[in-house]
């Protein structure tokens, strides 16, 4: 389920699954230029780096972000046409990948308020479904999830830590469970060994960080 799968740093990851898509790009290496789909969750810098979109976009690039990344998004100039833009709790299909939106807020934090309408995704991919949580906390929408792979932010301060993190992930039961948010901005890199720790045994947990 996760071969051709990379979390590259912090929340961004690549999967090259028929077609390649990221999701949040953040501190790529190189220029890459070579996205189908890229996914934005939010407009923080370490999720929306414009910068970083610019190594992986290519001509015919669909970016798929929250409504309030709009105006950003057009500002830099990219085209009106190659962009989706998306709300909590919706269904949709771009270029045949069947994805829906989950809102990703805090609960008791002021950092990713639930108006926003940001986001994280459930996407299809080979009737696997892979959730990518997004900046949040545990939320009565997270806890209905139903996904076979779950990629969830563990380094606390401005997201659930690694201990909040394995409750959800214990909770929805995905068949496998990937640490990611953790390591550099926030969190230390023994947040994702701390996390798998506390997964309950019959959900395989994978490290999947580059260092």
């Amino acid at each position: 389920m996760l071969e051709n799968i990379e979390v590259l740093i912090q929340s961004s990851i690549r999967i090259s699954k028929g077609k390649m898509i990221y999701f949040d790009p953040f501190k790529i290496d190189k220029n890459y230029n070579d996205a189908d789909i890229i996914f934005i969750t939010h407009d923080h810098y370490d999720h929306y780096s414009e910068n970083d979109i610019d190594k992986v976009i290519k001509q015919d690039t669909v970016i798929i972000a929250p409504e309030e990344l709009l105006t950003k998004l057009l500002k830099k100039g990219y085209k009106k046409d190659y962009i989706v833009t998306v709300e909590p709790e919706k269904s949709y299909m771009v270029e045949g990948i069947k994805f829906e939106t989950v809102p990703a807020y805090n609960v008791d934090k002021p950092f990713h308020p639930k108006e926003n309408g940001w986001v994280g995704y459930i996407i299809e991919l080979d009737g696997i479904r892979y959730y990518i949580a997004g900046d949040t906390d545990i939320t009565e929408e997270s806890k209905k999830v139903k996904c076979d792979v779950a990629f969830v932010p563990v380094g606390g301060t401005f997201t659930m830590d690694y201990k909040e993190a394995a409750n959800l992930i214990n909770e929805i039961k995905p068949k496998i469970a990937v640490p990611i948010h953790y390591g550099s901005i926030v969190g230390t890199k023994e947040d994702g060994i701390n996390f798998s720790k506390l997964v309950n045994p019959e959900i395989e947990c994978e490290i999947l960080m580059k260092e």
